[in-house]
């Protein structure tokens, strides 16, 4: 294992530094009180008296800030919701859902999620964090980071997306949330919350909870041919309904300490879901008889979810500069209980006979936790401040996997009971020691950050027993600089290089066979990090007092790209499927031997894959975005907003040059809100689209488009305590349709010989919202 001197050797150092000096730290002056105004009052919230825009962000490193009140007129129900609304934002998920946030179109992987500046651990395997499980109501802002900086960690080529949530510092005073959801179908599902912020103990405390109720009814419809524009195969039609609740909760407290400031957090978020498809198949594109009939499936999956953050952190001053302590736990836990039961028909029968009854039962257990701790040092020489600090982190993710299939061939009769259970089980622990370094200045015109940030990661995996070991180490320059032209103008250029760590699903030593068609996926634990040089470019202007337009150019250069590439080896189907036809030819000629003519040949088409690390990839796009009120037009109490991303990619793999997968062509948004000061009230409307995405990979090809999606509000507010929204969402009943070209293996891929084409529609309908708020 390579030994990381450079990293041992820079953790010692700073970390000796800062408990050196750490011996005076209390004997300063006690740190000063938040100046007046510092604290914004919550009734702000519940009746907002103006329109708000979004902010300009004093970071130097190129970021976008949108507050709660950008987004709460339409009111979001999470993070997931609001984030659709900003620039270069897409998702690749069910209609309605919002859950894997994928900025500048690519893969969630590629897009750090942070909390309070901090990572979070997630259910994907690709290291990603569903943002939908944090509800709207416990959010302050939103910053959109575009460029990386020394002092956070790299994991970011697309950006970094920092949900900030409610600080007992920023807030005082309370109010009451409560409302309903009502869907198409009828279903009528209950929301509602609380926030209170105030002095407590000589500090500041602030405390809400959030209570959700989650529904999303959808149909899907596919039809299935031999091949596109080929004949007819078969019909499904199905329904998927996702039922739950969402339970949160989140705390802040500070309070001065000799120099310092101790600032404590927690956030807990509950999730409570059933997910329940019912799908028919027919062989015939249009009948619904009995004589049609194929099979009946239905698959329910029970999901419970928990995430459990905590924070503790000292800021103070400390050998002439000011010194940062920071200690957090995240935690994650997911329990899935899914069962799938189908009866099948036998279409060679007329009508179609019974064949048989499957069922197969997967209880899934993942159990991540993250420690870290932040230590930091920020002081001044003239114009130019130094920051230096090292960041560690203790990752490790637990999965236990256990399978049960059962049958029977006796119509009529109940499946036996779910007994016997294979069960796999994998372990990843992933430490990093990251220390770093960064200058910034500022004077009137130009403001300018650079810095080296210097990742170690040393990770171990087990699955079943079978374990190893990996370690890599990525040097990760940045820099940014600002131009202020004048006093609404200014330029940003960023430079930097970031890292996307390997898949978990990539790196575990076990062996999936059929992963891929009839091919066979082999993890490899020896995989390095994919890297990344970018730069970005962009332009801002303020309109007036409150309006703001930008637009940027932004570009990757990804290398050591991370592809599922052929080991040469056979399948276990190949090597299955010869079996078979040799002891077929042997029962046909007894005594027959290789030297007989006619003896099969082994002549795979499906192989055992693995990940690698292969060529290279090209990210490119346009960013713009402008929300102002229409004050030039004599119009101040009309707020328009506006963004639009064009982004494109470039990679090859072993069937040509593509996209990256999933990355959507475009996404813009546009809407208006209109104020009515004399009548307490005001309405708007929001409505985008995203554009087509593509993916392909081994023995798959898919294209998905997404209709458009349209929301209006009508707002009331009654004097300055209460506030009624009527919101609604989906009105144009947006679908999604999907195209999948599948194949058999890589040389049916090659040749377009399909195993099938399918297309398939998925619908939900308008959901209806009203929420009242109350502050006192």
């Amino acid at each position: 294992m390579k030994k990381n001197l450079l990293a041992s050797s820079l953790s010692r150092a700073l970390a000796g530094a800062l408990v050196v000096a750490a011996g005076g730290a209390f004997a300063q002056d006690p740190a000063p009180a938040a100046p007046d105004g510092a604290v914004k009052e919550l009734d702000t919230i519940v009746v907002q008296g103006e329109i708000s825009y979004r902010d300009r962000a004093d970071d130097i490193a190129p970021t976008l800030s949108y507050d709660l009140e950008y987004f709460q007129r339409f009111e979001p129900l999470t993070v997931g919701d609001m984030l659709k609304r900003v620039p270069s934002v897409a998702f690749v998920s069910d209609v309605l859902e919002y859950d894997g946030a994928q900025l500048r179109g690519l893969d969630p992987g590629y897009t750090q999620i942070l909390i309070n500046g901090k990572k979070v651990p997630g259910a994907g395997g690709d290291r990603s964090f569903f943002v939908d499980r944090i509800p709207a109501e416990l959010v302050e802002r939103i910053e959109i980071v575009r460029a990386p900086s020394a002092n956070r960690s790299g994991d970011a080529v697309a950006g970094a997306l920092n949900i900030i949530l409610r600080d007992a510092y920023e807030f005082d005073g309370a109010y009451v949330r409560a409302g309903a959801l009502r869907f198409d179908d009828g279903e009528v599902k209950p929301t509602y919350g609380a926030v209170a912020a105030g002095e407590v103990g000589g500090g500041r405390l602030l405390g809400g909870f959030n209570v959700q109720g989650r529904y999303n009814p959808k149909r899907k419809f596919s039809t299935r041919f031999e091949e596109p524009g080929g004949d007819f195969v078969d019909r499904e039609d199905q329904t998927d309904v996702r039922d739950g609740d969402d339970y949160s909760a989140n705390v802040s407290y500070s309070r001065p300490i000799g120099t310092g400031e101790l600032k404590l957090t927690g956030l807990y978020v509950l999730t409570d879901r059933t997910q329940t498809e019912d799908s028919i198949e027919y062989n015939d594109p249009t009948s619904t008889s009995r004589d049609n009939l194929l099979s009946v499936n239905r698959q329910i999956v029970d999901i419970d979810q928990t995430n459990l953050t905590f924070g503790l952190g000292y800021e103070f001053d400390m050998a002439g500069g000011r010194s940062e302590i920071d200690l957090g736990y995240a935690g994650f836990e997911d329990e899935t209980f899914d069962t799938e039961e189908e009866t099948s028909y036998d279409d060679d029968d007329t009508p179609p006979s019974f064949d048989e009854t499957e069922g197969a039962r997967i209880l899934t257990d993942t159990d991540d936790t993250e420690l870290s701790l932040k230590l930091a040092h920020k002081r001044q020489f003239t114009a130019t401040e130094l920051e230096f600090g090292l960041d560690y982190l203790d990752k490790a993710r637990d999965t236990a996997r256990q399978v049960s299939e059962v049958d029977n061939d006796v119509e009529g009769d109940p499946l036996p009971p779910y007994a016997d259970f294979d069960r796999n089980t994998s372990t990843i622990d992933e430490r990093r020691i990251d220390p770093y370094l960064m200058l910034s200045g500022a004077g009137q015109v130009l403001e300018w950050q650079a810095g080296l940030r210097y990742e170690s990661t040393d990770v171990d995996v087990d699955a079943d027993g079978d374990g190893e070991s990996n370690d890599y180490a990525v040097l990760l320059p940045s820099a940014s600089l600002r131009w202020n032209l004048t006093e609404d103008d200014r330029l940003n250029l960023s430079l930097g290089r970031t890292v996307r760590r390997p898949n978990f699903d990539f790196i575990l030593p076990l062996t999936l066979e059929e992963e891929y068609g009839d091919s066979d996926f082999a993890g490899n634990p020896q995989l390095d990090p994919e890297t990344a040089w970018g730069i970005d470019l962009g332009f801002e202007r303020r309109l007036g007092r409150q309006g703001i337009v930008g637009v940027n150019l932004f570009y990757r250069d990804v290398t050591d790209l991370i592809e599922v590439v052929n080991t040469g080896a056979p399948s276990a189907t190949a090597i299955g499927d010869y079996e078979e036809e040799v002891e077929e030819f042997l029962d046909e000629n007894p005594g027959a031997d290789e030297n007989t003519p006619g003896y099969p040949e082994f002549d795979p088409q499906s192989f055992v894959y693995t990940a690698a690390n292969v060529g290279d990839g090209k990210v490119y796009g346009v960013e713009f975005d402008a929300s102002t009120p229409l004050t030039a037009l004599g119009l101040p109490n009309t707020g328009v907003f506006v963004n639009y991303s064009w982004l494109d990619s470039s990679v090859d793999d072993e069937f040509g040059e593509r996209r990256f997968n999933n990355q959507a062509r475009y996404v813009y948004n546009v809407g208006f809100i209109q104020d009515l000061p004399s009548w307490g009230a005001s309405f708007g409307a929001s409505y985008r689209k995203q554009g087509d995405a593509e993916l392909r990979v081994l023995a798959e090809e898919v294209r998905t488009s997404y209709g458009a999606d349209l929301e209006v509000f009508i707002e009331k507010r009654f004097g300055e305590n209460l506030s009624v929204r009527l919101t609604g969402s989906n009105l144009l009943d947006a679908d999604k349709d999907e195209a999948f070209h599948k194949f058999d293996n890589a040389f049916d891929q090659f040749d377009r010989d399909y195993d099938e084409y399918e297309l398939e529609t998925e619908s939900a309908g308008p959901v209806c919202q009203l929420i009242a708020r109350y502050s006192f």
